[in-house]
This record gives structure tokens, sequence and C-alpha cells, in this order.
């Protein structure tokens, strides 16, 4: 079970990482009609990217150990 919950965590961050990338992407390029998230703050976005990234990290690592 604990394989699974990293298994998890792991593309949850992932897929954090890619919307919240696609959202910064396209509002730096001012198509924020193909924003996720309209563009709404980019710090919020760089915050996001950062966090997931440091969790996809974690998971990644934790599943390693455990094999």
């Amino acid at each position: 079970m604990p394989k699974a919950l990293c298994l998890i965590s792991l593309v949850a961050s992932i897929l954090i990482v890619v919307l919240f990338l696609l959202d910064a992407a396209a509002g730096m390029l001012g198509m924020t009609d193909l924003a996720p998230m309209r563009a709404a703050n980019m710090t919020m976005d760089i915050v996001f990217i950062i966090m997931a990234g440091a969790m996809s990290y974690l998971s990644w690592s934790t599943y390693r150990e455990q094999r």
C-alpha cells in the first residue's frame, strides 16, 4: 500500500506541475484565453510549480527507498 500512495502522489504532483506550467506559459505569451486559470497570478503559478516539484522529488525518493 505505501508504494501505491507514493505513486499516486507522484502522479498528482506531475499533473499539478503541468497545469501550472501551462498556465504560466500561456500567461507569459499573452494567450490568457488558453490558460487553464486565466493566468490569474504569476507568483501563484511559480510557487505551485516549485512546491509540486518538491512533492514529486519526495514521492520518488520515498518510492525508491521502499524497494
